[in-house]
């Protein structure tokens, strides 16, 4: 019975690695290359431009969910995000970490259980809030910007942030609709094994405040709902 047992796991663990191959083979992209300088600096204010920026730089409180799993409400005038995912609650401090508070329950915690809830809750902001204000982002410290001349004839804006987040060196290709408007990028991150996989960004909505954000995206077969967003001054 074991020996069977274990002719099955084998079979699946070349299965899925035979798989993996094909789908690197088929999908897998060298990151492109551009020219830094005015040019692509003008392609990502245009983006700016189109969402509202002036309006964004003024939001003072953003709400929001990811997936349905994380839900944030973000004081980005107190720079305090409230990070809620199953019973647990961090007021997670982004200038001052350790300053942070968390619960479980309404309830708080020892000081171990403590660290452990704000460290997850700041790998969770990172990430969702990522995929929320993204766009925004493209002139923050450490922030490179490449003009891309695409094969269809339009243009390009490959960013790259080579510090902060979780996972600094990780490269985003725009894809730009002709109004600035972003209609998705192409990723090259650490985690994800496949270069150039694309995720939209769509149903873009204006929010009180004037900034427009988006509420979803689709990853290959994944669609990630942002839950409802808003965003008021």
């Amino acid at each position: 019975m074991l020996k069977k047992l274990f002719k099955i796991l084998v079979f699946l663990m070349l299965f899925i690695a035979i798989g993996f191959g094909i789908l690197y083979y088929l999908y897998d992209k060298p990151l492109p290359t551009g020219e830094s300088g005015p040019e692509a600096d003008a392609l990502a204010y245009r983006m700016l431009d189109a969402l509202s920026y002036k309006n964004f730089n003024n939001t003072k409180i953003i709400e929001w969910s990811f997936r349905g799993n994380h839900y944030y409400k973000w004081n980005r005038e107190k720079a305090i995000v409230k990070v809620s995912w199953k019973d647990n609650v961090v007021e997670l401090d982004l200038i001052t970490p350790h300053s942070s508070k968390a619960y479980v329950n309404n309830e708080t915690v020892s000081y171990e259980t403590s660290q452990n809830l704000i460290e997850d809750a700041q790998s969770y902001f990172n990430n969702d809030s990522f995929w929320l204000v993204a766009p925004y982002k493209v002139f923050d410290r450490g922030v490179e910007r490449y003009l891309v001349d695409m094969e269809d004839g339009s243009e390009a804006l490959l960013v790259t942030y080579t510090q902060g987040g979780d996972t600094p060196g990780d490269s985003y290709l725009w894809i730009i609709e002709p109004s600035g408007m972003p209609k998705s990028f192409k990723l090259w991150t650490k985690i994800i094994p496949i270069g150039g996989v694309e995720a939209s960004w769509e149903d873009w909505i204006e929010t009180e405040s004037g900034a427009f954000l988006p509420t979803n995206h689709k990853f290959g077969p994944i669609s990630i709902s942002m839950g409802e967003v808003k965003a008021s001054n």
